[in-house]
């Protein structure tokens, strides 16, 4: 398999190094956090790093099953430390190992260590061991590719269009891309999803109702985009007669996000500057998943589109709101340290009426933070009193208003 160089989360984890944190990389079945490990252990191969310095454990190896018990892995990497030198941990898929938080806090403690986790589930950054590692740890959440990396990934010579139908249908799994039929990575795709409904959640959480849990998380994929609470599910859900209440559903929402199959987006009060408490939205972390499950292709452009740009914003560093002020939402409030960015998305603006109600929404923001309107329009980009709109396929590779693109 090609191996995808991912600089943007090898590049995170350049930062940390030889620092004293745990770097815990988190991120949702076969995202590339196993590739991701070995891209940074060839970095430090080619900057004189020995083998012996190098320590690496993959916990879904058979091989690796006598130290799934703590002791026995502590013991184990203990003894590969090399005195005087630093010595780099890898534990991948680290939720197999009982007890785990204890082993990487007690070698964390010691000089010349520099130690990287994996986990595929919410169990990985539960309450327990974020007390276990307060102020010890930093957390790198990785997604899928994303369409600037399918697009590099794929060398395609064809439309940014037809790029983005294929990375729709074809999904942003990477290993989906050596696969050469749609019947082969539906299958791929059927097994990643059975994977984190059944063992991520299932069995780690003790679902005593599986179907129910399918039928929840065919309901949220099936209302992407759209403001959806634990009582609506639930009334939704008994009125085809899957009977089940809201304190159920809400318990298997937070399931779905910890598994990270799902991202919940809450509402921010632009005015108020607060986040509220009620109607959150909910988005994949991979559209073609959502097709997979609800069985029908070529639907809801426009939320499909929103998904895709929500998934970008994360990447690019932002906490992500669902805008509300007065009567007019703002699709997404885009906040980091250094700016605030509010996005607009629509299928198309071509309408006048469209353009004018995409608009307004922007438009009753007051303050000078920047303001984006993202559409699937082959047109050049335009702005509307201070407001950019362009096309989404050439933001989302990177490209921005003002001609710039981003590195």
């Amino acid at each position: 398999m090609k191996t995808l160089p991912r600089t943007e989360y090898l590049n995170q984890l350049l930062e940390f190094l030889d620092k004293k944190l745990i770097k815990v990389i988190s991120g949702v079945r076969r995202c590339g956090k196993s590739t991701l490990l070995q891209l940074l252990q060839e970095h430090l191969r080619r900057s004189g790093v020995t083998e012996e310095q190098i320590v690496a454990v993959n916990f879904e190896d058979f091989d690796a099953e006598p130290l799934c018990e703590a002791r026995a892995l502590h013991t184990f990497l203990r003894e590969k430390l090399v005195p005087g030198r630093m010595t780099y941990i890898f534990l991948d898929e680290i939720q197999h190992v009982e007890d785990f938080p204890r082993v990487v806090d007690s070698l964390s403690i010691r000089d010349n260590v520099d130690i990287y986790i994996t986990g595929s589930n919410g169990r990985l950054l539960s309450a327990d061991i974020a007390a276990l590692l307060t102020g010890r740890y930093v957390e790198i959440r990785m997604l899928p590719l994303s369409f600037r990396e399918f697009v590099e990934a794929t060398a395609e010579k064809e439309p940014l269009r037809e790029s983005y139908l294929r990375y729709l249908e074809q999904s942003s799994f990477p290993y989906a891309l050596e696969l050469g039929s749609d019947k082969a990575v539906r299958t791929y795709l059927e097994g990643i999803l059975d994977g984190i409904l059944m063992k991520d959640i299932v069995e780690r959480y003790k679902i005593s109702e599986p179907s129910l849990l399918r039928s929840i998380t065919a309901f949220l994929f099936d209302s992407i985009g759209s403001e959806v609470s634990s009582r609506g599910i639930a009334n939704a859900l008994s009125s085809t007669r899957r009977k089940t209440d809201p304190k159920t559903v809400d318990r298997y929402l937070s399931a779905l996000v910890a598994s990270q199959l799902f991202y919940e987006a809450k509402r921010y009060d632009i005015r108020g500057k607060r986040l509220l408490t009620r109607l959150e939205k909910y988005y994949s972390v991979d559209p073609a998943l959502r097709r997979l499950m609800l069985a029908r292709s070529g639907m809801d452009v426009g939320h499909v589109l929103e998904n895709v740009v929500y998934l970008e914003l994360l990447r690019r560093g932002y906490d992500v709101s669902v805008g509300k002020q007065d009567d007019y939402e703002v699709d997404f409030v885009a906040r980091s340290h250094a700016a605030t960015l509010y996005v607009q998305v629509s299928a198309t603006v071509r309408d006048a009426g469209t353009l004018a109600r995409e608009l307004r929404s922007l438009e009753a923001v007051r303050d000078n933070n920047p303001k984006l309107l993202l559409t699937l329009d082959d047109d050049p980009p335009m702005s509307y009193e201070g407001i950019w709109r362009m096309n989404a396929l050439e933001w989302l590779v990177g490209r921005m208003p003002d001609g710039t693109v981003l590195q």
